[in-house]
Formats: C-alpha cells, sequence, structure tokens
C-alpha cells in the first residue's frame, strides 16, 4: 500500500478492546490492515473527548493534518494519499484482554526486581547479580518465582545454603510472580504517551509488544 520509511510503518499503535480497555501495542504495519479490513477503528481524543474514524474518514481527516498540524504525526505515504499513523486504535469486537503467562527467566526475575539485591537493597549490573533461592533447593525449595529473587555476589556469600531467617538476613521485597512482562516497559512520555495514559493502570504501560 505504502512507499513510507520503515520507521513511519514500524511506530508503535496502542490497542483497545471494544470497551476501551488497553490490550497491547501492535505496529502502525499491522494497525493499518486492521483499518483497511474494518476490524479496526481509530481513536482520537480531541478535547477530551473521543472520536472515531474509519479508514476512509482517518484519511480525509489526514489530509487536514497534513495542511495544519504536520509535525504531530508519522505519515504513510501512498500511491495517491498520504495518511497520518494513528496513536491509538479499537478493535470492534473484541471485548477480551488476552492473558500472556511470563516467562520464567533469569532476564525476567532481574527485571522483576530492577537490578536489585533483595538482600542489601544495592543495584548491580546484570554480570555482578546472581539468583538466590530464598528456601535453599537443599531444604526442598523450588525454582518458582515466589521463592527466587536477585542477588548480588556478597549477599549470596553471606547466606550461603540457609534461609534467611537462619543467616539473619531479611528480603526487602516479597517475591511474587508478574502478572504481565516486567521487561518491556515504555515509559510514557510525550503527547503521543500521554493520549495513551488515560487507558491505563499505570504510569508504565507493561503488556507485552507487537502482538
Amino acid at each position: 500500500m505504502a512507499t513510507a520509511t520503515t520507521s513511519a510503518l514500524d511506530a508503535n499503535v496502542l490497542v483497545l478492546n471494544k470497551h476501551y480497555a488497553a490490550v497491547c501495542i501492535t505496529s502502525a504495519r499491522r494497525a493499518f490492515g486492521l483499518l483497511y479490513k474494518k476490524i479496526a477503528e481509530v481513536v482520537s481524543v480531541e478535547g477530551g473527548e473521543y472520536l472515531s474514524y474509519d479508514f476512509d474518514s482517518w484519511r480525509e481527516v489526514s489530509q487536514m493534518r497534513a495542511k495544519f498540524d504536520r509535525q504531530r504525526h508519522q505519515w504513510v505515504r501512498c500511491v495517491k494519499f498520504e495518511i497520518a499513523v494513528p496513536w491509538i486504535v479499537r478493535l470492534l469486537r473484541y471485548d477480551r484482554i488476552p492473558r500472556s503467562e511470563v516467562k520464567f527467566t533469569r532476564r525476567n526475575i532481574y527485571a522483576r526486581d530492577q537490578n536489585r539485591c533483595q538482600y542489601c537493597g544495592r543495584r548491580f549490573p546484570t554480570s555482578e547479580l546472581t539468583i538466590d533461592h530464598v528456601i535453599p533447593r537443599s531444604m526442598g525449595g523450588k525454582a518458582t518465582w515466589e521463592n527466587v529473587v536477585c542477588c548480588c555476589v556478597e549477599c549470596n556469600v553471606r547466606k550461603g545454603g540457609r534461609t534467611p531467617q537462619q543467616a539473619g538476613m531479611k528480603l526487602i521485597t516479597k517475591p511474587v510472580k508478574p502478572k504481565r512482562s516486567p521487561v518491556i516497559q515504555i515509559h510514557l512520555t510525550g503527547e503521543k504517551y500521554a493520549t495513551w495514559k488515560q487507558f491505563l493502570d499505570a504510569a508504565y504501560w507493561n503488556v507485552e509488544l507487537r502482538e
């Protein structure tokens, strides 16, 4: 369809379900496909109101914005017209929020604990961190979200094969399984992400990208 730059087609677009709940973040390329197939519509927040546009009406709006508000958007140039990359699209029939299982990986554990040793509270580069079993494996402790924490080498040596209580140490945060991926977080800065923020539960967006 387009002769656009890769960056415009790869721009992030927030996807809502039909009840205006955030579902995921997708690429502009996929968002345009959803619009063209009439599976989704553009949601534009203007003056505190939600305005909806299908593909054709968004194309018309884009013509006006190209003249008077061009710098606000990224643009996709097609053979006969130019169209603005929407910030938000809403799925017309989808009403569920997909549940995504968070993988139990070293990377996600470090991200959950923000590279902070859960005993001394200091932050370290990933290369200087280890994974500690709160209840040691020698005592029947399992490799689960609730029993592993980020730990610096010094604290790991000090704790050894003991429980925190036995070692006279205390966890700064109780380990829990994250509900969504702790690795991918987009800080909501700039006008585009400020618009997203009203559809989100917190100041940081942490759903899986490119679903």
